[in-house]
């Protein structure tokens, strides 16, 4: 290093740890804002929300200053924040991360993500992003789960500084809900930062031991934690509800934020309603009302299984059958009138081949004479359709892979259909049965690049601990198509509890 450049270093160093206490100034100091040829050429300084974040730290760090002044220790600060998709969650983490390690040398910064892919592909490769564009990013090495000093600033800072460089640090850090304590035993008397992307997919037994790594008196100790808000339990919740006091936080509508298609956002809104928990998470950053992504929120479902039945006996007669795809489904036949999908109990069935279940489901068809019958197609369901059709009997073949009719708002029919029963659900009565009530809560949702509902697969639900719904699928199928009512002068008019109340035995005995 020449003479100059010695010059020019030394004055690098000073104005950058100038930046201590203001980690704004140090963004805008330290990347290339409104620089052409750059990834920021478009953009004059952080966004508003990260700024306000910024200042809040700096704020903090002025009381703590104060605080040790006046002999008092300093107070670790606790940031959560809850957002829609989209503003730039990464990137605060990522300039965050940055500012630690410019401006507190020798100070610590864990890492970590809902998933070791997110943890792995996002975050830390965001940090990858912005230490390219920084001024000084010379300081520093970073790998694929690291940032750490480069060998000659490391040098210079044993050297000179006699400091120990073995926790000096940004690193990625993923973790196992089983064995939590293998996560714990950071700790730093310069400063230490724990940085949680995705915060409500981690685990609260991993929260439990972070708090632990705040208990030597640096006078910077700040955790983040920033996620969109898919659960409605947990701990990242209970930053916002019941553990309010001790953390600061914030709530960021997308559509809000600079820099994004907000049109995008508001066809979210105007899909879904500003009060659907998509647009609730997925646009406001606020949480569900509904548990986790759930699709069907539980309270909802055992609403609906206590609701007394209003007959109608102009409504048509739906029968939905749920062909079993695996050794361990069960093949199910619900019934549904209007808003009653209680009266007629279902059947479930187990080890039946194609033929056996068609022949079970004919016998049911000639007993309740549904106005409409229909079957799941996909898969082993096409032989039960083929063999229906067969013995003479209506019926409509349903493939759930298929394109919705709201192909805008559904990604498939099978989503669509579930859709239409989670709305009918309002005001239906279904029966309390275990099994229906854990199906129609089990599956998740997500949406598609194109903001499209998907459900989550039957494989990935088994992989969760679940069962695949098959209770739910065969309701599901009743709304399928619209079926029209019956006309009162056909003579049709029995409420589903009178055709059933005449059935003494079980029909299958």
């Amino acid at each position: 290093m020449s003479v100059r450049d010695g010059e020019q270093e030394q004055k690098l160093i000073e104005d950058i740890l100038s930046f201590k206490h203001d980690p704004e100034k140090f963004v805008l100091y330290a990347f290339p804002w409104g620089q052409k040829n750059t990834p920021l050429e478009r953009f004059d300084g952080p966004r508003t929300w990260q700024r306000q974040e910024f200042r809040r730290i700096s704020d903090h760090l002025e009381e703590n200053k104060f605080k040790i002044s006046m002999g008092l220790s300093p107070s670790p600060i606790y940031l959560a924040i809850s957002s829609g998709r989209g503003p730039g969650k990464s990137a605060f983490l990522a300039m965050m991360s940055m500012w630690l390690m410019s401006c507190w040398i020798g100070g610590t910064n864990i890492i970590t993500a809902n998933t070791e892919s997110q943890l792995k592909s996002r975050t830390m490769a965001e940090l990858g992003k912005w230490h390219g564009m920084s001024i000084n990013k010379h300081w520093f090495e970073k790998t694929a789960l690291s940032l750490r000093p480069s060998k000659w600033f490391k040098e210079l800072l044993e050297n000179q500084l006699s400091m120990d460089t073995q926790y000096y640090y940004s690193e990625a850090q993923s973790w196992s809900e089983e064995n939590p304590d293998a996560f714990a035993g950071a700790h730093s008397q310069v400063a230490m930062m724990v940085q949680y992307d995705e915060a409500s997919g981690i685990p609260d037994s991993i929260w439990n031991v972070t708090e632990g790594f705040f208990t030597d008196l640096a006078e910077l100790r700040i955790w983040v934690t920033i996620s969109n808000p898919r659960r409605n339990t947990g701990q990242f919740f209970e930053c916002f509800h019941k553990n309010s006091g001790f953390w600061s936080s914030r709530y960021i509508d997308s559509r809000t934020v600079e820099g994004v298609d907000k049109n995008t956002y508001q066809r979210i809104a105007d899909k879904y309603g500003e009060d659907h928990d998509v647009t609730r998470v997925e646009v406001k950053g606020q949480f569900p009302r509904t548990g986790s992504n759930q699709f069907i929120g539980r309270e909802l479902v055992q609403d609906a299984s206590i609701r007394e039945v209003e007959p109608d006996g102009n409504a048509p007669l739906l029968m939905g059958v749920d062909v079993a795809r695996f050794g361990d489904d069960a093949s199910v036949i619900r019934f549904r009138c209007g808003r009653d999908a209680r009266s007629i109990r279902p059947q479930r069935f187990k080890g039946l081949n194609t033929m056996e279940l068609a022949d079970e489901t004919a016998k049911l068809i000639d007993q309740y004479k549904p106005n409409a019958v229909f079957v799941d197609g996909g898969g082993v369901g096409g032989g039960v359709v083929d063999r229906l059709k067969q013995l003479g009997y209506r019926v409509i073949e349903v493939q759930s892979g298929e394109k919705a009719k709201d192909s805008d708002k559904y990604m498939n029919k099978r989503v669509e259909m579930w859709g239409e029963m989670r709305d009918w659900l309002v005001y239906g009565a279904i029966d309390g049965d275990d099994e229906l009530v854990d199906d129609l809560t089990g599956p998740e949702y997500e949406l598609t690049l194109k903001g499209q509902l998907k459900l989550e697969p039957k494989d990935k639900m088994k992989k969760r601990g679940l069962n695949s719904p098959d209770d739910g699928d065969a309701l599901a199928l009743t709304f399928a198509e619209p079926i029209a009512r019956i006309d009162n002068n056909l003579n049709r008019g029995r409420s589903m509890r009178a055709r059933s109340a005449t059935l003494e035995y079980d029909v299958f005995a």
